[in-house]
């Protein structure tokens, strides 16, 4: 280290389709050709295109975002042979930096429309907006989500090796089960996709075999880590990879410059094309010597510091907001959690919009604080005061400011807040199974007891 320049193994363009250039892809599988070669011990440096590849602007509109092609994501950088890295070992990556592009100082944070990916509260807000973002050295402010300040953990949202034939077959598996029994009225899983699909530089047969067969990028998965999107993996973080087949074929893409802990909007991190720079070591028979199933992750020493004093903290529980009493349902809960962050802040003036975008991509602290207490369980959610400048602490009335508006589609002033989930079943969290008829026969019971009582 220090003796030579740092290598730099991937170059991307911003001005030609990320799907014309050779050493990106989009979907995980083991037959996508290499895009470089790395060292075992060596520092090399990334490019990489932001998560969409180039399809939303630095502007005043959210008609890219209501219109964005999810069958293109992720664009990720790679897949890169490690020499040495065979199944059954780790491969230790080292983030040694993270960068925005010099000529690109800028990011973005966005709702997608309802019909368009949605996102964790999309049933309250179903309208497309976005938020640009300019970096200014370490800190970033947006034209948006005006009288807002704050450092960026610079990040990547996505890190894995490629699955083996085997352990895509179980992801394909596991995951169309899952589409069979859904009851739900939405997409809960996204099956393998033909269409718009990038196998790097592979010949066309192997770009149809990978159509055919290729995960989505959408989800992290428990064997190779993925799309995690932890914001935590900034700078001086080390990450423990399965490594399945020869050559591990690691990628890597989707930038943040911030997000928060859950990047509750989907496009919810502040999303930016850049470069991170990364040292890799493999580690011979690690997943047998660690006892590892899953990526490990020891986080650097970089974070932004608010005290301990200085979070404003929000609670959620189990009931929904129509009142319905889930069970140990941490999912109802912190989403209880935001909606209580997303009144508090209407008062100084922020639209529920504006909010529900600073709340995806500013540092929050979010946590599960008790699991154990039937039937509710609670998670918090920590807002850090000193991003704004003015006084938000609870002292009494608000006095409400000019914040303007984020960006809505072309026509649209404002966005919309519907009630639905009215009609939504009980849930069970927990992991436990119940039979059917168990809740009505649960109800009933009680009616008894209270018209005997």
């Amino acid at each position: 280290m220090g003796l030579t320049g740092i290598r730099n193994v991937c170059k991307v363009s911003l001005d030609i389709p990320a799907g014309k250039q050779p050493q990106l892809h989009n979907r995980w599988h083991p037959d996508v050709p290499f895009a470089g070669t790395i060292k075992n011990g060596e520092t090399v440096k990334i490019e990489c295109v932001d998560w969409t590849g180039g399809q939303i602007g630095n502007n005043d509109s959210a008609d890219d975002m209501k219109t964005v092609d999810l069958t293109k994501i992720h664009y990720l950088s790679g897949p890169f042979e490690i020499e040495t890295a065979e199944p059954g070992d780790v491969l230790l990556v080292e983030i040694m930096d993270v960068q925005p592009f010099e000529d690109a100082p800028w990011g973005f944070t966005g709702v997608f429309d309802k019909s368009n990916g949605g996102g964790f509260l999309d049933e309250i807000y179903p309208t497309a907006a976005k938020a640009i973002w300019s970096f200014e050295g370490i800190y970033c402010t947006s034209r948006h989500i005006p009288h807002v300040k704050f450092a960026g953990l610079i990040h990547p949202g996505i890190l894995g090796c490629a699955p083996s034939a085997e352990v895509l077959a179980t992801w394909n598996k596991r995951e169309g089960e899952l589409i069979a029994a859904n009851k739900l009225d939405r997409i809960v899983a996204q099956p393998p996709n033909e269409t718009n699909v990038h196998a790097g530089s592979a010949s066309e047969e192997i770009k149809a075999k990978v159509g055919r067969e290729g995960a989505r990028t959408i989800p992290g998965r428990p064997e190779h880590g993925g799309n995690c999107d932890i914001k935590n993996l900034s700078r001086g973080s080390k990450v423990y990879l399965p490594v399945h087949v020869k050559g591990a074929k690691f990628s890597v893409g989707d930038l943040h410059f911030s997000q928060g802990d859950g990047e509750i909007s989907f496009c919810g991190a502040i999303e930016m094309a850049g470069v991170i720079t990364i040292n890799f070591k493999v580690m011979k028979n690690g997943m047998a010597d660690l006892g590892m199933k899953s990526p490990l992750y020891l986080p650097g020493p970089v974070e932004p510091h608010y005290g301990p004093g200085r979070y404003l903290t929000f609670e959620g529980f189990s009931v929904d907001e129509h009142g319905k009493q889930h069970y140990m349902d941490v999912t109802v809960a912190y989403r209880q959690t935001i909606l209580r962050c997303i009144e508090y802040l209407r008062r100084f003036g922020y639209s529920d919009y504006q909010v529900y975008l600073l709340l995806s991509c500013a540092p929050v602290q979010g946590h599960i604080a008790g699991i154990v207490d039937i039937p509710n369980a609670c998670t918090t959610l920590g807002l850090p005061m000193d991003i704004f400048d003015f006084d938000i602490s609870p002292t009494g009335p608000a006095k409400k400011l000019d914040m303007g508006s984020c960006a809505f589609e072309t026509g649209v002033k404002e966005g919309k807040i519907t009630q639905g989930g009215k009609n939504s079943e009980y849930s069970w969290g927990g992991g436990l199974t119940y039979k059917e008829g168990s809740a009505s026969a649960v109800v009933e019971n009680l009616k008894e007891k209270v018209v005997g009582s």
